[in-house]
């Protein structure tokens, strides 16, 4: 298949390039720091040639060409210091990786698998639970960016800048043009990112923990994630206490009956539940409810754990501090460098990430700083580097897509405290939020930090300086959103809980309540965490139907550029599946990009026409819609005239339960359709 092959040269490329720059590293984090960097390359390159050249084969192309100059630039500027070669080290991280990482890669790919517009046995599409919700978004940018033009628009809001960062879907858009179908082409670059972000947070975890066992057991905090939500189905579980909507989680009798409740309902899984007011549960899973329907997020993660590693192991806490010229610890600037360049591209992968690698970092600055006080200037040498080099790379991106999207929007940037907590007046106490959400690693976290460990504060100084300004800004619309920001932190402060838990373990040597402990120990740090996984593996939902699929077959053979007057249903076959622009799609993801005033005034305009197609052909004009459609949404959605509809505008396919209208109003006058650009 081209387009795997296509990113095994990628692949290839970014692990010489690694090799060339840091052949100190052991040589199984070289091939994965070069297999993410590979990874990286291959969505940077090609939207840049985009620019000239449309997201078209001759952009990957020339992205090719651009490839073996940044492989040829890293050999030139190669360390001279031989390659470490395979050692016992690396054996060691190995079994690790096969014992955690592999098992995890495997539910992880499942869920890739079984989650993205899976195909059933009469032709429909299906999903999970969890990307039912955000899935569309994601096919409509990667299916509409098919030879775009560069910066692109929205496909689901055309005339506006699309600001999302859309490089982890327009990687798909490249397996597309590359020869894979829509599928494939979500399914594969997951797989891949999946086995990168569980691999790479494992070899990261080893780096930073005490032990081997630190480190697996970092991992399952982070990836097995939940808190004390389970304890809903134990408690009271004699008695029905609620109804469907209505504390739902304890409104049937026995903690089984209350298992296949969680195994089977619609978010009632006790790690993110649906109903927040209830019990505000809202620590989702991270493999569940992050790594699988959130592609940005889990392309971010992908890229932002090898600068955590990059830059903690330039300024490990173990090593003493700076004594002056030639003492002390070297400081090589090669890692700065590439860590200065990687970072810089992390802004249209995703933002968060960006954010909180700055965040992560100043924190670390500032550590760094205070242990090196005597030499200031020569501490201060890597930070120049690496901060001068991303804020080189990453300016141009905020400047073009994010603060387009923010600066002058009252709904980003706001004082808020206590994340989602605070939405309500604090419905719960301000550490049990916590101590509910997260578990008994947040407790780890809190009595950790009150021994004296040089390196658990470093690693705290960092993750910190995340949390203090997620706690209080909110970034986006959606205050949840600031979760993403709370997931680097706990990502960094899953090693230090581990640790400390390992250690207090140790203390109850000899013991012989001690298995009791850690048994008790792990059901109430991964109960939680483990149903949202089994009930994500069992989910199952139809979003396109068999007609949804044939039409949209059909609409993909539209020549041109063509725009359609559709509903604003989630579900829509030809702004997901086709990749064709639509008038406005829905507030489900738009609002929260911050476009609610606009999306208000299209869908008046949309509203109106279906209800008299003939009196208010001026939208159709204003617009430039080349296609009505009319399906099962908009005539459960809106009072459609269907009669006029067949009157005045000609058929040019129906199945029965999908038809699509020419519409041959272009013609006509046109009138004050508020929402047209």
């Amino acid at each position: 298949m081209l387009a795997v092959l296509y990113g095994l040269v990628f692949m290839v490329g970014g692990i010489a390039a690694v090799r060339f720059l840091l052949p100190q590293k052991r040589m199984i984090v070289r091939l994965w720091l070069g297999a993410a960097l590979g990874l990286a390359l291959m969505m940077w390159l090609p939207a840049l040639c985009a620019f000239a050249l449309r997201f078209s084969l001759a952009a990957h192309g020339l992205a090719l060409a651009l490839l073996l100059l940044l492989v040829a630039g890293a050999y030139l500027g190669r360390s001279k210091r031989p390659a470490a070669a395979w050692s016992a080290d690396d054996a060691r991280l190995g079994k690790l990786l096969l014992c955690v990482a592999l098992p995890l890669t495997v539910i992880g790919g499942y869920l890739q698998w079984t989650h993205n517009i899976m195909p059933a046995a009469d032709g429909a599409l299906h999903v999970g639970q969890s990307t039912y919700g955000d899935l569309p978004l994601h096919l409509a940018i990667a299916s509409g960016l098919r030879n775009a033009s560069f910066p692109p628009d929205y496909s689901i809001l055309p005339g506006e800048l699309l600001s999302y960062p859309f490089l982890a879907d327009s990687l798909s858009t490249s397996f597309m043009l590359l020869g894979c179908d829509l599928r494939a082409a979500i399914v594969i670059p997951g797989i891949w990112m999946t086995a990168l972000t569980f691999g790479g947070y494992v070899l990261l975890a080893a780096r930073m923990a005490d032990t081997k066992k630190g480190a697996a057991l970092a991992a399952l905090f982070f990836f097995l994630n939940g808190g004390l939500g389970f304890l809903y189905l134990v408690d009271m579980q004699g008695a029905v206490l609620g109804t469907a909507g209505s504390n739902e989680l304890q409104s049937v009798k026995g903690l089984w009956a209350r298992i296949q409740l969680v195994l089977n309902g619609w978010y009632q899984t006790p790690a993110n539940h649906a109903e927040f007011t209830t019990y505000n549960l809202r620590w989702s899973n991270v493999i569940a409810d992050m790594m699988v329907p959130q592609r940005t997020t889990l392309a971010g993660w992908t890229l932002v754990i090898p600068c955590i590693y990059l830059l903690y192991d330039a300024l490990r806490p173990e090593w003493p501090p700076l004594q002056g010229p030639g003492k002390g610890r070297r400081i090589d600037l090669r890692p700065m460098v590439l860590l200065g360049l990687w970072a810089g591209m992390l802004p249209m992968v995703n933002t968060h990430c960006f954010l909180a690698l700055g965040l992560m970092s100043a924190g670390w600055m500032i550590y760094d700083l205070i242990r090196n006080r005597g030499n200031v200037g020569r501490a201060l040498l890597p930070w120049a580097v690496y901060g001068g080099l991303a804020v080189a790379l990453a300016a141009p991106q905020l400047f073009t897509w994010t603060f387009q999207q923010s600066v002058g929007n009252d709904a980003f940037l706001n004082i808020h405290f206590n994340w989602v907590n605070g939405d309500l007046g604090m419905l719960d106490g301000y550490l049990w939020f916590y101590i509910k959400n997260i578990g008994l690693p947040f407790l780890l976290i809190l009595l950790a930090l009150l021994e004296k460990n040089e390196k658990r504060r470093f690693l705290a100084c960092g993750a910190f300086m995340i949390f203090l300004l997620a706690e209080c800004i909110q970034f986006q619309p959606n205050p949840y959103d600031n979760n993403k920001l709370f997931y680097i932190w706990y990502m960094l402060c899953c090693v230090i809980a581990a640790d400390y838990g390992l250690e207090l373990l140790g203390r109850l040597r000899g013991m012989r309540a001690r298995p009791v402990i850690a048994a008790m120990a792990a059901v109430c740090c991964f109960a939680t965490g483990a149903l949202a996984v089994a009930r994500e593996c069992v989910s199952d939902y139809e979003m396109f139907s068999e007609s949804d699929v044939e039409a949209a077959a059909f609409v993909e053979t539209l020549e041109g550029d063509p725009l359609f007057l559709t509903g604003d249903q989630h579900i829509n076959f030809v702004s997901s599946l086709a990749g064709k622009r639509i008038v406005c799609g829905p507030d489900l993801w738009l609002y929260w990009h911050g476009y609610g005033e606009e999306t208000a005034r299209r869908h008046g305009d949309v509203e109106r026409f279906y209800a008299d197609p003939v009196g208010n052909a001026d939208v159709l004009t204003a617009y430039q819609v080349d296609y009505i459609l009319v399906s099962s949404n908009e005539l459960y959605n809106y009072d459609v005239d269907v009669g006029a509809l067949e009157e005045h505008y000609p058929v040019v396919y129906s199945n029965g339960s999908v038809t699509l209208y020419a519409a041959t109003g272009h013609d006509l006058p046109a009138g004050e359709a508020n929402g047209a650009w």
